[in-house]
């Protein structure tokens, strides 16, 4: 079994840190810091990414309208 490394959230890159921000929303950070992503399920998984999707969406939405005025 590979080792696993701790994971240090100042390290993380921006889409990585907000995918733990939403694990953390969701409920699911403390068995994600335990166990890793493998232990979510896909429905969990796909969740974090559509909300990720969202977010990332309606950020360049925004973007784009305060460049606009």
């Amino acid at each position: 079994m590979k080792k696993k490394k701790p994971i240090v959230l100042e390290e993380l890159s921006a889409e990585e840190l907000a995918k733990y921000e939403i694990a953390k929303e969701l409920g699911l950070f403390e068995r994600v810091m335990a166990d890793g992503w493998g232990s979510l399920s896909a429905k969990e998984t796909g969740r974090i990414g559509g909300i990720l999707a969202r977010r990332r969406k309606q950020e360049k939405r925004e973007a784009a309208q305060s460049r606009s005025f």
